[in-house]
């Protein structure tokens, strides 16, 4: 099993440790909900680095990604950041992944961790069609999120310059150490994404933590992702399912050609029977994935929200059972549990 950088850090603050995406991760420190809080009311910092990377260049990378991703990639100014999803063909859904624009002609790719080699294949068998080169870059990354109403404050404060604004990205030196900074985060607050060196990060993680965030690990990033109803891929987003059913269609624009678009755009026009919906639980109990709704769909993400005190989570259910509001019933290991479709986000701030 594959370890980050900051392995013996997380060691040594006691964590209890995980495999993810073909690595040993942390899965909490002092707790799920005591990091939960921290990162919703002051500022968490996560161990990323088994995200992959893979670097885009040349005359027609930009031509290249605009087929590869399903947003509009000529639209990216250079520093921005955009979100898409990688398809197939048929328009099953790949990965959902985020571009950062470094140049005119070279772009940053950060894939999900179980799929850095897949991802990285198939980018690299389109490849030959057009005058770009794709590199893997994940073993020359490590990789920190900052999150929180503080971590921009922090950050800022052992940075060389201005953080970059929602969605763009830059070069900076924090701690001490060069590094591309993004304004991107999975957990619904305000933030920063951190890439580095690997040699770095001990001395950028130390520097953060000893400013005040708190480690936070892989059960408090589920759980507030969760609440503000982001996709985790293997679960909310499948091969055997596609962005318009997911709720992603937002991100994908058919126009631009990428490959599947054709699939997407005939279900954007008769939509999937079924649709991904965030719920609540009414009452006691926690859905997990996998739990069947009840006639019909399935739970794909579950557990207990810290911010709202109760079962939450996300489910394909079919489109006549998909409005907020609407009941619905759970089978949660042979008891039926009574749940309601929500709006989302599910948790606001503030709230």
């Amino acid at each position: 099993m594959r370890t980050t950088p900051l392995h013996e850090r997380h060691l040594a603050a006691g964590a209890k440790m995980m495999s993810f995406g073909g690595f040993d991760m942390p899965l909490q420190y002092t707790g799920i909900r005591e990091e939960h809080a921290a990162v919703r009311h002051g500022v968490g910092v996560f161990d990323v680095s088994h995200m992959g990377q893979v670097e885009s260049g040349g005359a027609d990378a930009q031509q290249f990604l605009q087929r590869m991703l399903s947003n509009d990639v000529g639209r990216m100014a250079q520093g921005s950041a955009q979100y898409s999803v990688m398809c197939r063909e048929d328009g099953g859904v790949l990965d959902d992944l985020f571009t950062y624009r470094l140049a005119d002609t070279r772009f940053l790719t950060v894939t999900n961790a179980a799929n850095r080699e897949r991802d990285l294949a198939r980018l690299r068998s389109h490849a030959g069609e057009y005058d770009v080169d794709v590199s893997d870059r994940g073993d020359r990354y490590a990789m920190l999120a900052v999150q929180g109403p503080g971590a921009r404050a922090l950050v800022g404060s052992l940075a060389d310059g201005p953080l970059p604004a929602r969605m763009n990205c830059c070069q900076r030196t924090v701690a001490g150490s060069a590094m591309l900074v993004s304004g991107t985060g999975y957990t619904g607050e305000d933030g920063v994404e951190l890439l580095l060196e690997p040699e770095a990060a001990v001395g950028v993680w130390d520097a953060l933590v000893g400013g005040g965030a708190t480690p936070a690990g892989l059960g408090a990033r589920d759980t507030l992702r969760l609440e503000v109803c982001f996709h985790l891929y293997g679960n909310d987003l499948t091969e055997d399912r596609g962005p318009i059913e997911a709720g992603l269609g937002w991100c994908c624009k058919e126009q631009t050609g990428f490959i599947g678009s054709d699939a997407v755009a005939a279900a954007r026009s008769s939509p999937p029977p079924e649709r991904l919906v965030p719920f609540v639980i009414d009452g006691a109990g926690i859905a997990r994935a996998g739990n069947p709704v009840v006639g019909g769909g399935e739970v794909t993400s579950g557990s207990f929200s810290p911010c709202l005190k109760r079962g939450i989570g996300m489910a394909y259910v079919s489109i006549q059972a998909s409005d907020p509001g609407t009941a619905i019933e759970i089978d949660v290991r042979g008891r039926v549990r009574q749940a309601t479709v929500e709006s989302k986000p599910l948790y606001r701030k503030g709230s």
